[in-house]
């Protein structure tokens, strides 16, 4: 192994990777074993890792650079993967976002979401004076619509969810004012709010009252009241703050009231596009115990499963809610769970600690960067890698909804390990050039 091999990998970051790596495929074996084909399981990990591995390597010695004078073309690739899935794809899980290719299938959103970043980051660098103008505004909100409609025809919700976190956080960095950045942020919650809080309402009237006269009631005007209460509370704000005398133009109040509507109107395709059982996940997350034997099953086996392991855990392979079927996607979105009972409180924060090394080695390598375009591609990166973890150990714990998100690096799945090893790559490279100058 050369020197010039060593300038490209940056150990401080591959170190944690490999040590996710090795955990994650100790407790896909355990996690389906009792499936009788964890071998198969196992293979195809190691295949993806190989592979990811590979182009990880090829991207550390590409210069990064290029991603940003080509940036149009990336986005443009990328909206053409996600449309021809729509069209070639096949199912798998109730959404058509699979390329199958006989011996292995692959996801193309996984590579869309990396390469979102890398064309998003560009026109934020391009654009950093004019950051503020509408126009420049509404170039970012169509970039990034045009991934968010073509998921959602999938339909992948936790994809999604996914883009948000990363727009938020790079408009911050590049100082968007931040009222701007509220309103992106109300949009957001106004429109997945609205099929949830009908969802929640219909949820727990039947539970409690069994009345569907009184549900159905209810929901047909949920976003007339919503609506409603949002126009007296901006008008009381309003004429609050003009009493005790501190200005705020009333063109601000009327913006606001604009992006609730707007909202509004947006959370009907995402209502519909919403699968019932997403919508309940998003639910019973709240109070589990309102359906107990269906969608909150999932989080309360979770729980057992890592209360039980206590400090040292039951042991590899001993787990009993895991090695007895009773966790369900226990090698995917649930596998935390499972290092928790058989590893105990110990390897539960082993691992935590591993990934937050890899998450303050990639902020660092964003700081170094030697220009801005590689700060803010490093920040998205390390944004989506830190909403993927946060969202998946939280929601084994029963303190976020079950979202269908993997944990990078240790979960199940082909297409997540190569665009994450691709992601590592580009953060590779990032870090070996910024002593360079070409």
């Amino acid at each position: 192994m050369n020197k010039k091999f060593l300038h490209y990998i940056d150990y401080k970051l591959i170190a944690p990777v490999i040590c996710l790596i090795a955990i994650g495929f100790v407790s896909l074996y355990s996690a389906c074993i009792k499936y009788g084909s964890s071998l198969k399981f196992i293979f195809i990990q190691i295949i993806s890792c190989i592979l990811g591995s590979l182009i990880c390597y090829f991207l550390a010695k590409f210069n990064y650079i290029f991603y940003k004078k080509y940036y149009l073309f990336i986005y443009f690739v990328s909206i053409i993967l996600l449309g021809l899935v729509l069209i070639f794809g096949s199912f798998k899980r109730g959404t058509k976002g699979w390329f199958n290719f006989g011996l292995f299938s692959f996801q193309p959103v996984e590579i869309a979401k990396i390469m979102f970043i890398l064309a998003i980051s560009s026109f934020l660098d391009n654009n950093i004076l004019h950051i503020n103008r509408i126009r420049c505004l509404s170039t970012i909100m169509m970039f990034l619509a045009g991934h968010l409609i073509l998921i959602m025809l999938q339909p992948d919700f936790s994809s999604t969810l996914s883009y948000f976190p990363i727009i938020m956080i790079l408009l911050f960095i590049v100082d968007i004012k931040r009222f701007y950045l509220l309103c992106i942020f109300i949009l957001g919650i106004i429109s997945l709010g609205i099929p949830l809080l009908k969802t929640f309402s219909e949820m727990y009237l039947l539970h409690y009252h069994k009345d569907m006269f009184l549900t159905h009631t209810a929901n047909a005007n949920v976003r007339l009241i919503f609506i409603f209460i949002c126009f007296i509370l901006a008008i009381s704000i309003w004429f609050i703050l003009k009493q005790i005398k501190i200005k705020v133009s009333i063109k601000y109040i009327v913006i606001l009231l604009f992006i609730v509507i707007l909202g509004n109107i947006c959370s009907l395709p995402i209502e519909h596009s919403l699968k019932n059982y997403q919508k309940k996940r998003f639910i019973v997350f709240l109070n589990p115990q309102i359906d107990p034997y269906g969608f909150g099953y999932n989080i309360i086996q979770s729980k057992i499963a890592i209360g039980s392991g206590k400090l040292f855990g039951k042991g590899f392979k001993n787990g009993s809610q895991t090695q007895l079927g009773f966790l369900p996607e226990q090698h995917t979105d649930f596998i935390f769970s499972l290092i928790g009972e058989e590893g105990g409180w110990i390897l539960a924060q082993l691992t935590i600690i591993i990934y937050l090394f890899f998450i303050l080695r990639s902020l660092s390598i964003a700081k170094e960067a030697k220009d801005r375009y590689g700060s803010l591609v490093a920040i998205g990166i390390t944004t989506m890698f830190m909403f993927y973890a946060i969202i998946n150990i939280g929601m084994t714990m029963g303190l976020m909804p079950v979202t269908g998100m993997p944990l990078l690096f240790i979960s199940y799945g082909g297409s997540s390990m190569v665009s994450s090893l691709c992601a590592v790559g580009i953060l590779c490279s990032i870090a070996s050039k910024k002593y360079s100058y070409y």
